[in-house]
């Protein structure tokens, strides 16, 4: 079980100043003739509070590891036990505060119980409005339909039909593939390299840890692991020309498939955007050869990328869009955007219990209409930038970062093994593609190093703050705040981010015995100067 240390929410800066449990303070002067005795039974009381929050947060993490699924994920590298949150911060039932950068897998565009987001599910239950209704009209579900055609890209806004299905992102994406083999008639699916669209099997199939293949697979393109060993422009040229061979090519085995399926910016795959001439490039492609374009948006929806949705940036309108996640404002939803000459289906050719859900679709008009009435999209951008640009920084420092990345407040950081030997590079070519947030790097990658992430998630939780990992080997340590995150906050995460690379990489350098962790242009105590400077905006 990894050891957290108390940390305040607010605290600009990676030291642990502590905080205390719910009703308890620092004891203060006593009156007169009681002072000690006074003082003695207040700490006493608070020890004996603070060592029943213990025992309990142990108890549930003990009963849920004997119950649960071997299955669970979260639970093992965050032994936690959340009992209040707000914004950005959680407290655990041990009464500990965690500044949270995972936002429910980038489902809190608000952060946790965002006011709006509690009153329009107040409004709801007290309205006596039915709670289950199938696929009904109501007036809770047409406010969402209408806030969510608003935000829509215009070029598919107005010729859209949605489809509410089962509750999960997983089940969106099924619905997608199910949609475009009716539409088409056709059965194959293209998807890429890295992907993940959920765990359900027609899903699986079409990410990229899949087992048993039934899709055709491409290549995605990515600067720093450039599957052509080439990187920027000219690999993200070279992927887009085995996309058309592998469609235009008779005897390459792959038929006209019934519909592409793309991330703009692949999460689970190791938080990396798609080129915007390459997704263009895609559009084009797809468009030539009658085949629907499939955007799954499920994490990279409602402002995430900096864009309100991230095909945007590209100017690309997908035939199909698949939305999950932010959009149910915390709460379970999922639909299916898509063009009107797709919408084949037989009444009752596509269902779903709980496709009704009032409380997420009260929850998720009030995030759309928040996060587009106050630009929280155009402030992930700028905000998401200057995070960027700091953790790059800290990169020129520290090694062990191969390289940093991502779009807006969706924000990857590739740990690897510093004394590694470097891929070699076939060399680079210009042919107009771009690569938005491609990271340092100077030659090619080191290997990927898992065990080093695995080491920064835990520095970080003793810290008070919570990441995950992604990639291909699980070696990107992956920021997701939520859109509402203050500069003050910001700051604040870097900082203990810094804390725990500076952390891991000296320990690294005494276990391998190659120097002090620390790049040889780095001054003495880098991360602890740059703790002074937390919470400075440039």
């Amino acid at each position: 079980m990894a050891v957290t240390e108390p940390v305040p929410e607010e605290a600009p800066s990676g030291r642990s100043t502590g905080t205390s449990l719910p009703g308890t303070s620092p004891s203060g002067p006593s009156p007169a003739g009681g002072a000690t005795i006074g003082t003695v039974a207040e700490g006493t009381a608070t020890v004996g509070r603070q060592a029943g929050a213990r025992l309990a947060h142990e108890g549930i993490l003990r009963r849920q590891s004997a119950r649960e699924s071997s299955a669970r994920t979260y639970a093992r590298a965050l032994p936690i036990v959340p009992v209040r949150a707000r914004g950005l911060t959680i407290e655990g039932a041990d009464g500990r505060r965690y500044l949270d950068c995972l936002s429910g897998a980038g489902t809190l565009a608000l952060g946790h119980n965002h006011p709006v987001v509690l009153e329009a599910i107040r409004k709801v239950l007290d309205s006596g409005a039915p709670l289950h209704v199938l696929d009904l009209a109501t007036p809770v579900k047409d406010a969402f339909i209408t806030e969510l055609f608003r935000t829509l890209p215009p070029g598919l806004a107005g010729r859209a039909r949605v489809q509410f299905c089962g509750p999960a992102g997983t089940d969106a994406v099924e619905a997608a593939l199910k949609l475009v083999r009716a539409a088409t008639g056709r059965t194959g699916v293209l998807a890429f390299t890295g992907a993940y669209h959920g765990m359900t099997t027609g899903s699986l199939e079409a990410s990229g840890g899949a087992f048993d293949v039934r899709v055709a697979r491409l290549p995605y393109p990515q600067d720093y692991r450039c599957p052509f060993g080439i990187g920027g422009a000219h690999g993200a040229e070279l992927a887009a020309r085995w996309t058309e061979s592998v469609l235009d090519d008779p005897k390459s085995g792959v038929r006209c498939p019934a519909g592409m399926i793309l991330e703009p910016v692949q999460g689970e795959g190791g938080v990396i955007p798609a080129p915007d001439t390459w997704m263009r490039r895609m559009r084009q492609i797809t468009a030539d050869r009658s085949i629907p374009l499939i955007a799954d948006e499920v994490q990279t929806g409602v402002g995430r990328t900096g864009a309100f949705w991230a095909v945007e940036h590209s100017g690309v309108t997908p035939d199909v869009m698949v939305l999950s996640k932010a959009i149910g404002g915390s709460l379970p939803l999922a639909v299916v955007v898509y063009r009107d000459d797709l919408d084949v289906w037989e009444p009752g050719a596509h269902a779903g219990t709980f496709r009704g859900n009032q409380l997420a679709m009260a929850a998720g008009t009030a995030t759309l209409a928040h996060v587009r009435e106050n630009g929280l999209a155009e402030r992930a951008a700028t905000l998401g930038t200057h995070m960027l640009n700091q953790l790059r920084r800290l990169a020129e420092h520290f090694p062990c970062m191969g390289d940093v990345r991502g779009r807006g407040l969706m924000i990857g950081v590739e740990l690897v093994d510093p004394e590694g030997e470097c891929e070699g590079r076939l060399g680079t070519g210009s042919d107009g593609f771009d690569a938005p947030g491609a990271g340092l790097r100077v030659g090619g990658p080191r290997p990927a190093a898992p065990e080093l992430a695995v080491a920064v998630r835990r520095e970080c939780l003793r810290r008070g703050l919570i990441v995950e990992l992604g990639g291909r080997h699980a070696s990107v340590v992956r920021l997701l705040p939520p859109l509402t995150i203050t500069d003050e906050q910001a700051a604040a995460v870097l900082d203990r981010l810094a804390d725990a690379i500076e952390a891991v990489a000296r320990g690294h350098a005494h276990r391998t015995g190659h120097g002090d962790g620390e790049h040889p242009n780095q001054p003495p105590g880098q991360a602890r100067q740059r703790r002074d400077r937390a919470g400075r905006t440039e």
